[in-house]
């Protein structure tokens, strides 16, 4: 019996996807679940598994062609019918004769090659006019003089063409003795094309404007190396900086809301949880899970959170509903070694925090000139709704919060 294998269902906000490369050809068993081919969306890559035992015998659609939900894209043979498929023909060559479908020699009939000239694996010499591509001198030819003591007198050999200045690099240019730069071209991935729209979408829709501080990140220092091996060992992650700064922006959205909101339309959005999308780089380039009702969590929940979408993202298993939705953004350029960035807006959140690289900075403390581990801290946000005295004033909350940062630990 034949079954279709079907392309899965898509969200609301992903209408196709492209096929990748298929990983079983025509011909060849398949077990029950197993992954036949990768469908990459604009957000997450999907697998189309086989949905049952049995021999691949057609491919509907090729490597790189773009199908919708439910579209057939291969048949299987079940049961005692799996025999193996042929392989599948090129278009246009099906109903060629066999010996029309092999490639032609580049030489006539009866003109040998010159493999045939040189003999099998000779090389033909270097600076000869065969390598270069040059005419092959003619044979001597007989003098036109008639009669005895006639001299015949070989033809003159026909000098290589001379290099010929380049009009680009001018006179006395080593021309012809290399080849053009090469160049190599491919498609956009399909998430870094979505990625590339809404960016530019950002851009053109938002009113973005940053604001920058920084911040002493010798308290939270100082109580991570002071809990870090208890938590490990009672919760099975490590503590890193990125559970303070979630909670840090929990915390200050309590005062200020209107950084959790969004515009839709000539509405304003508020929303009651804190749904922190982490921007996390994966093989694929950028993406953005959601950490969803951040302020419930605790930092063990969060480090372990966020632990669990870099695995899945290295792994490409990241689903569309971890990418769904989100109502603010924190990204750390800081692990690439950014001392100060400017966050573009994830549309349609209004704001994002950007984390930095920690450096250690002479500071004025108390008077006195010390050294601390300090970060800089951006905040990008949509002027259109957000005041720069409220975007001001939560950038300086979340300051004060990771500068006292016990009750950031604290269970909730």
């Amino acid at each position: 019996m034949k079954l279709e294998v079907r392309v899965p269902t898509l969200s609301d906000s992903v209408a196709s996807g492209t096929l990748l490369p298929w990983r079983k050809q025509v011909g060849e068993t398949v077990a029950r679940d197993e992954t036949l081919v990768d469908l990459e969306t604009d957000k997450v890559i999907l697998e189309i598994p086989a949905p049952a035992s049995g021999t691949l015998v057609e491919l509907r659609r090729e490597e790189g062609a773009v199908v919708k939900a439910d579209e057939v894209v291969a048949v299987i043979e079940t049961g005692e019918g799996a025999a193996a498929g042929t392989p599948a023909v090129k278009p246009g060559l099906e109903k060629m004769p066999v010996e029309a479908r092999t490639t032609p020699s580049p030489f006539p009939q009866g003109i040998p090659s010159l493999r045939d000239i040189r003999g099998e694996g000779e090389k033909a010499a270097p600076n000869s006019y065969a390598s270069a591509g040059a005419a092959i001198p003619p044979p001597p030819q007989p003098s036109p003089l008639k009669g005895e003591g006639a001299k015949v007198m070989p033809a003159p050999m026909a000098a290589p063409p001379s290099p010929q200045p380049s009009p680009r690099t001018g006179e006395g240019a080593n021309v012809g003795l290399r080849p053009p730069t090469a160049i190599k071209r491919e498609p956009m991935s399909r998430l870094r094309q979505r990625v590339a729209e809404r960016l530019v979408a950002a851009q053109h829709t938002a009113a973005m404007l940053t604001t920058f501080n920084e911040v002493n990140m010798q308290p939270v220092n100082e109580l991570r190396q002071r809990f870090k091996a208890e938590f490990e060992v009672k919760h099975g992650v490590k503590l890193g900086y990125m559970s303070f700064f979630v909670r840090a922006v929990c915390q200050a959205m309590r005062q200020f809301p209107v950084v959790n909101a969004a515009i839709d339309g000539s509405d304003i959005v508020w929303h009651d949880d804190v749904d922190i999308g982490i921007a996390i780089s994966s093989p694929r380039g950028l993406v953005v899970p959601i950490l969803r009702r951040a302020q419930t969590l605790s930092s063990a929940g969060i480090e372990a959170a966020i632990v669990e979408f870099a695995r899945r993202a290295r792994d490409s298993k990241l689903t569309l509903e971890d990418l769904s939705g989100g109502s603010f953004s924190i990204t750390n350029g800081g692990v690439f070694g950014s001392l100060l960035s400017t966050p573009i807006l994830n549309p349609p959140q209004s704001a994002i925090l950007g984390m930095h690289t920690i450096q250690e900075r002479p500071v004025a403390e108390n008077g006195q000139v010390v050294i601390r581990p300090m970060m800089y801290l951006a905040l990008t946000y949509d002027h259109r709704l957000i005041d720069g005295r409220d975007a001001v004033q939560f950038l300086v909350a979340v300051k004060a919060a990771l500068e006292a940062p016990e009750s950031l630990l604290q269970e909730n």
